[in-house]
């Protein structure tokens, strides 16, 4: 079934009752196709016990106003790809809204208009209001995304809940804890190959486990439970100077470097003096190892997190990210985040917040925690998200993810993850909200300022295939 666009926006002054307008059509994304064309781990099945589960009917469906229920502006232009499902940090959007009227105190977000926006025969119409205040800026681009996408986008320090929907939490109880670690020390999901490497410091050495989980196929005796999950190689780099820090605590991370390497870091916070941080960095191609300890200069840091495999239920806590080449570490004072160079530790910078983080978890306070994760190339931590430019942008701070202990990892619209609390443990599948459904580039921006508001128009019609 193909789909066509047309938006119109409309700037009014309030003063002189001037109008100015620009009409656009539109490319419609794969978004909403690969919400209905995959189903990775057989997340839309009811396939083992479940806490909870998404209801289509209401939620996603009808796809208009739910799967497809708001809109996103940008102040510029989007790759017209098919492809292309979501917008890069360094192009946020500067305004929304959704399938309702806003009655929140966020400027950025417009108010559908309940009164013009219907189904029609075959299609629908939407029509969004922005009064003076709300969604000021340049305006290059549009986008149709899900209703919860166009609440708050990527978040705001109104709410920051509606960016993750969450699909289903898959329950873990039959798994031992040593069995439940290997997956909640997961540092790389690969989903078209149905692999994931776990990672992790035991005894002298890093152990790398390359692990067969059913995600797009499954054999003739696999469930998709994760209770059938076969450890297909499993060893141990042995190192001199690496190991977790820490004596009833053990303190490290491992991630993903996304540059063909893994890597390891430990070090214990320190409120004074300089921060001392032992690392590791493993080829993934012939697991080759380097190793070191780098001393930052009159650095604060908070630790990177920590491990407890011999506790009663598998415990991780992962407070650091990597991105593009760098760690990113919390100070200790939580006012900044330290960004240091993994090729060469003397380049460390200090990006300030600008206020005090609450630093909470993304989730709940538990055996497991996330701290930060790196979604797309934005670092998304509890009240703050950091793009790649290194803007920090102030969030609410909500928990939004059940029981974590991995990163988010990524495949197309959807975010899989691992994670448990105190003998709740659990396999998490969301929906990233903020997708592109569409894209409308403007021939010419416009800018909506406070002396003027705003109208969009936006009807999408769909024609009949021929049979």
């Amino acid at each position: 079934m193909k789909l066509t666009g047309n938006m119109r926006i409309e700037l009014t002054d309030v003063n002189t009752g001037e109008v100015e307008a620009v009409e656009e059509g539109n490319m419609v994304t794969n978004a909403v196709n690969h919400i209905f064309g995959l189903n990775p781990m057989g997340v839309f099945y009811e396939a083992a016990e479940t806490i909870d589960g998404i209801a289509w009917n209401g939620n996603l469906l009808p796809i208009c106003p739910n799967m497809i229920g708001g809109i996103l502006l940008f102040s510029k232009a989007l790759d017209e790809n098919v492809d292309n499902i979501y917008s890069m940090s360094d192009n946020l959007p500067v305004a929304y809204a959704s399938n309702n009227v806003n009655s929140t105190a966020n400027v950025a977000r417009g108010s559908l208009k309940q009164t013009e926006s219907k189904k029609l025969d075959n299609g629908y119409k939407f029509v969004w209001e922005f009064t003076p205040s709300q969604g000021n800026g340049t305006i290059a681009a549009a986008a149709l995304t899900s209703a919860q996408g166009g609440t708050n986008a990527y978040g705001s320090l109104v709410a920051d809940a509606d960016t993750f929907l969450l699909l289903k939490s898959l329950k873990l109880d039959s798994l031992s804890t040593a069995e439940q670690l290997v997956l909640f020390e997961a540092v790389e999901v690969d989903f078209e190959k149905d692999l994931l490497y776990s990672i992790t410091y035991q005894g002298t050495g890093v152990r790398i486990r390359k692990v067969r989980v059913p995600i797009f196929t499954i054999g003739l005796n696999e469930r998709l439970d994760d209770t059938t999950y076969r450890v297909l190689d499993d060893q141990v780099i042995q190192t001199e100077t690496f190991h977790f820090l820490g004596d009833y605590t053990l303190y490290g991370e491992f991630l993903d470097g996304q540059d063909g390497y893994w890597y390891g870091f430990s070090n214990e916070g320190n409120s004074s003096g300089n921060a001392t941080i032992l690392w590791v960095r493993i080829k993934k191609e012939d697991y080759s190892m380097t190793e070191g300890q780098w001393t930052l200069s009159n650095a604060k840091l908070m630790d990177v997190g920590s491990r407890d495999e011999a506790g009663s239920f598998p415990e991780r806590v992962l407070k650091c990210c990597v991105r593009n080449g760098y760690l990113y570490v919390m100070a200790y004072n939580k006012k900044g985040i330290y960004k240091i160079n993994l090729a060469n530790p003397a380049d460390v910078t200090l990006i300030e917040l600008g206020f005090t983080s609450k630093w909470k978890p993304l989730c709940d306070t538990g055996t497991c925690e996330v701290y930060m994760t790196l979604i797309g190339d934005l670092i998304i931590g509890g009240d703050f998200q950091i793009t790649i430019m290194d803007t920090i942008i102030h969030t609410k701070g909500s928990a939004r993810l059940n029981d974590a202990a991995t990163p988010l990892f990524q495949y197309k619209n959807f975010l899989l993850g691992w994670g448990g609390s105190y003998g709740s443990e659990y396999r998490t599948m969301y929906l990233l909200t903020p997708y592109l459904a569409s894209i409308n580039n403007l021939s010419s921006a416009v800018v909506k300022t406070v002396d003027k508001t705003m109208k969009i128009t936006y009807t999408l019609t769909e024609e009949a295939a021929v049979t």
